[in-house]
């Protein structure tokens, strides 16, 4: 089963564009440990481990058991929870949606990006991406035949935009953002977003916003939602998860809000693609806005708590490294000590060494080698001993 990673695919000019999956290589390592009975502690992926809402799960096993659930669903999602998000929307953001033009359901914001990318994208086309970026923005693009052009997510980044834009012919049709970011954690202001729907309206190109990690905020910070500004309608869609805030990652559910063209664009394309989510989950997560409104606060809170352990303790062993306002993971860089090992030996020494898992920087493009990315998604005390045992590896590591 693993060795697929490694097979050539001569005939499969799609898959011929895409690398082997980096954080695969690390997954498959960490299972050959624990199967030799290692106790690994894994940061490595973004997988939640907190229980979805108590109403959720309640209300999910009711659903089951009717039978008018158990028939095809609405392929753009049940007219109240298309309803429910667009509430949501306009008591936490204070932006008013239209549910039959403006909102989709989608089979989780991973299949729904692609999606979209399979509806607008085609060979010759070429889409903008910041780097590092979460594996799908890169890829997702290059599986509907376009190209991707990166430009550097720190420093001048309206400045490393344009350069990029000036560079690249054809004009590129779209432009992928995705704040709080995975990985580097960035996080971002109205002004910001206000900045860039300028500069999408000015050039004309579309832009597509991963609003993945809106719940999960610290300190005081509230993430805002590109739709916030005014005129990012005519130009913007964007992703909203029920997978983070409130932990419904295996439900598969989440949706695309925003201008009425890519919505159709996107609505088109899955109605030939599939039926939609199982209407149980559908039915769930209306519950959820409606009943646990809350609860993704709940969930931040939790996960502040997990990134002062990390940042904390990582700090008192020398790493250099800022405690992140949103997001469930902590962009570290690696210690210069360790830097000319990569990011990708030095994931491996982690698991082997201190049998913990995170993630290499690398797998999110170039400019993330030297980093490493660790997901807050054990309890604090795994999270300690995972610290602990990182400090013991750095104390007796030799290079």
């Amino acid at each position: 089963m693993f060795e697929s990673e490694f097979i050539v695919f001569e005939n499969f000019p799609r898959l011929k564009r895409l690398p082997a999956y980096i954080l695969s290589a690390i997954n498959q390592k960490k299972q050959e440990l624990r199967r030799k009975g290692v106790d690994v502690i894994d940061l490595g992926m973004g997988n939640p481990n907190i229980p979805a809402p108590p109403q959720v799960v309640n209300k999910i096993k009711e659903a089951v058991e009717d039978p008018r659930n158990h028939r095809y669903s609405i392929t753009y999602g049940l007219p109240k929870l298309r309803e429910e998000i667009a509430k949501r929307y306009k008591n936490v953001w204070n932006v008013e949606l239209d549910p039959e033009s403006e909102v989709v359901s989608v089979n989780g914001t991973k299949m729904g990006f692609f999606q979209l990318m399979l509806a607008i994208l085609s060979q010759g086309d070429t889409v903008l991406v910041p780097e590092p970026a979460y594996p799908a923005h890169l890829y997702a693009p290059i599986i509907a035949g376009a190209d991707v052009r990166t430009f550097p997510m720190n420093g001048d980044f309206f400045g490393n935009l344009e350069k990029v834009l000036k560079t690249t012919y054809p004009k590129p049709k779209a432009i992928v953002i995705s704040f709080p970011n995975n990985p580097t954690t960035k996080c971002v202001d109205l002004e910001f977003f206000r900045k860039i729907v300028d500069f999408a309206i000015s050039e004309g190109i579309w832009l597509i916003h991963d609003f993945a990690y809106a719940d999960i905020v610290f300190d005081g910070y509230e993430a805002p939602s590109i739709l916030q500004i005014k005129e990012a309608k005519k130009i913007a869609i964007e992703f909203y998860s029920m997978s983070k805030g409130f932990c419904m990652a295996g439900f598969r559910i989440g949706f695309a809000l925003g201008n009425p063209t890519l919505i159709s664009a996107l609505s088109k394309i899955k109605s030939w693609m599939e039926y939609g989510v199982f209407q149980p989950i559908q039915i769930s997560a209306i519950i959820a806005m409606r009943e646990a409104a809350d609860y993704p606060k709940k969930v931040a809170q939790i996960y502040q708590k997990r990134r002062d352990v990390v940042v904390s303790w990582l700090r008192k062993i020398g790493w250099e490294i800022e405690a992140p306002q949103g997001s469930m993971f902590v962009w570290a860089k690696i210690p210069q000590d360790f830097q000319k090992l990569g990011s990708i030996k030095f994931s491996e020494l982690l698991l082997e060494k201190a049998e913990v898992a995170v993630a290499p920087g690398v797998a999110f493009g170039q400019s993330g080698e030297g980093y490493i990315r660790i997901a807050l998604v054990e309890n604090e005390n795994r999270i300690k001993q995972a610290m602990r045992n990182i400090r013991r590896f750095m104390e007796n590591g030799k290079i």
